[in-house]
């Protein structure tokens, strides 16, 4: 027992992987569980289903004491470290041929919407009195690539964990609502399947979600759809050095040029994004690499968003809960709206 007694405490560092340990094992079993949802429910995205099971383990009694107690820590690192692997290799999704293959009227139409789109979304976040950085985030997720977009920018913008999980949380609702209705109105709007596939991966959030709505008109449309789609994923990296710029220039001018925190004016992960772009439109890369590029993708950022998903609070999302809806759906049907006008006016 003395010896027992003199056995030194554990250091800080080893302590603090301890904890990290339990929450990123936590999260493991959340893509375990998500994965088996998507096997299970084909039409069930596996990102959006790990977001939902994040959710839903932060507020069982006993699970919440974990949640919110020793696996926090992991959880967290999930959420932004794990959220940056997976952004790189989403780049590898995009090639530069398939940009042109869209055509420039095609990729003005995209640019307009996604401008009007996170504008339109930020002022009115911001008119609706939106804590913190929910406008911008919501704004982001809603405009470009959903998830993926707010940890983005919720990293160079250091927001609040809970900012982040509130806005992941409204953006996959949305998008898991868009799974079921879009198709619905593919007839009474009189769209082609193309055109279809179009409007879905111009006015739908996340890739997955995109896929799930799109491939009920058929491969013509779901190919058009994801094309559209990545098309908005490349706009991320230029969008995350505006906003890391403008963090810069906050910074600055909050704490002088001596205290400011250093914001990199293009993340690393923002690079290797890119990179990874440029990677993939030399066509060096075989077909087997990139798809286990793809399935290390999807398993990295379900583990992000089950952690993002578990810092959701329900009784305070709550006290500005009627304000989040409120703007989820404006900007929902703006998005809509936006996209499919430009489905009309440019042709395939």
């Amino acid at each position: 027992m003395a010896l027992l007694r003199d056995r030194p405490a554990a250091p800080p560092r080893a302590r603090a992987e301890g904890t990290r340990l339990r929450g990123l094992a936590l999260a493991a079993l959340g893509v375990t569980l998500a994965w088996s949802v998507h096997r299970i429910l084909p039409g069930v995205p596996m990102l959006t289903a790990a977001v939902v099971l994040g959710v839903a383990a932060a507020h069982p009694p006993r699970l919440r004491a974990a949640v919110r107690g020793p696996a926090r820590p992991g959880l967290s690192y999930a959420g932004r470290r794990l959220m940056r692997a997976g952004i790189v290799l989403l780049g590898l999704r995009l090639g530069l041929d398939d940009v042109r293959g869209l055509g420039w009227t095609t990729v003005a139409m995209v640019l307009g919407v996604v401008t009007a789109t996170l504008l339109g979304t930020w002022w009115l976040g911001r008119r609706l009195g939106l804590p913190g950085d929910q406008p911008l985030l919501i704004a982001t997720g809603y405009a470009v690539c959903g998830a993926s977009a707010i940890g983005a920018v919720g990293e160079v913008r250091d927001s609040d964990e809970r900012d982040a999980a509130t806005s992941v949380a409204l953006v996959t609702l949305c998008g898991t609502l868009a799974i079921a209705v879009l198709p619905l109105l593919q007839g009474p709007l009189g769209l082609t399947a193309a055109e279809f596939g179009r409007w879905a991966g111009a006015s739908v959030h996340d890739v997955g979600q995109v896929v799930a709505t799109a491939q009920t008109a058929g491969d013509a449309a779901l190919g058009e759809a994801v094309l559209v789609k990545l098309m908005r994923v490349a706009l991320l990296g230029p969008l995350v050095a505006v906003v890391a710029l403008a963090a810069r220039r906050r910074n600055k001018a909050a704490k002088g040029a001596s205290g400011a925190r250093r914001v990199p004016l293009v993340p690393l992960f923002v690079v290797g994004f890119l990179a990874a772009v440029a990677l993939r439109s030399t066509g060096l890369l075989p077909s087997a690499a990139l798809e286990t590029a793809h399935v290390a993708q999807e398993l990295l950022l379900a583990a992000a968003l089950f952690g993002l998903g578990s810092a959701v609070d329900l009784p305070s999302l709550t006290r500005t809960g009627g304000r989040v809806a409120a703007l989820g759906l404006s900007a929902w049907l703006v998005v809509a709206g936006l996209s499919y006008a430009g489905v009309l006016l440019v042709p395939a």
